[in-house]
């Protein structure tokens, strides 16, 4: 199908009668993003489902328009007002309570990562692990464990490997690296540092297995 007939079909029979071929394109080439109404859309023209034409989700709307869920009934469900719920999808800010935190991660199948990344926090978390892995892991088991839906358990297990690991890849990188040793060193704990956050969710997945 050319732009032209995308966009036809969106006038035709989903009443968009702004769309024009270079609208398609723009979403095509990622110059501008469909709303909701829009993706849906686009989805019946195309024979899709919308979460196939946005790959994995990612953010908040995404993960609602995987789950086929109008946006008044997730603010009803956390209950919010619609106007903010609209608000927090629209700028990418959470701003809902431990307890909407909860429903939400039910009421859109959320994976303990998946809730991280829809409610923002994803720098956060690995400015967190940077600081526990690199000094006392046991003073950051609290902080952490507030923004993570983890056994406390797990968490304290998963950090103190994530630790042992940092300084065991530092002292080896020192002891075989002859004159070049700290500078080596630096590298593979700025590395480590740089990818915590995805050695954390391995070492989660490990140990929950």
């Amino acid at each position: 199908m050319t732009p032209d007939h995308v966009a036809h079909g969106l006038r035709a029979s989903f009443g968009l009668p702004y769309a024009t071929a270079e609208l398609v394109v723009s979403w095509e080439r990622a110059t501008m993003s469909p709303t909701g109404p829009e993706l849906t859309a686009l989805a019946g023209v195309l024979w899709c489902s919308p979460a196939e034409l946005t790959g994995r989700p990612r953010t908040l709307r995404e993960f609602r328009i995987a789950r086929r869920l109008a946006p008044e009934d997730v603010a009803r469900a956390l209950g919010h007002e619609f106007p903010a719920y609209l608000r927090m999808e629209e700028s990418g800010r959470w701003r809902g309570t431990d307890r909407q935190c909860a429903v939400l991660t039910e009421l859109l199948g959320l994976a303990p990562p998946d809730l991280i990344a829809v409610t923002g926090r994803e720098a956060e978390l690995a400015e967190l692990l940077r600081s526990a892995v690199t000094t006392r892991w046991q003073a950051y088991t609290k902080p952490l464990g507030k923004i993570l839906p983890l056994d406390r358990r797990l968490l304290e297990a998963v950090l103190q490997q994530l630790h042992h690991s940092h300084q065991g890849q530092m002292t080896a990188t020192l002891s075989w690296g002859g004159g070049s040793a700290a500078g080596d060193a630096g590298d593979v704990g700025r590395d480590f540092l740089d990818r915590i956050t995805d050695h954390f969710w391995t070492t989660v997945e490990k140990n929950s297995g």
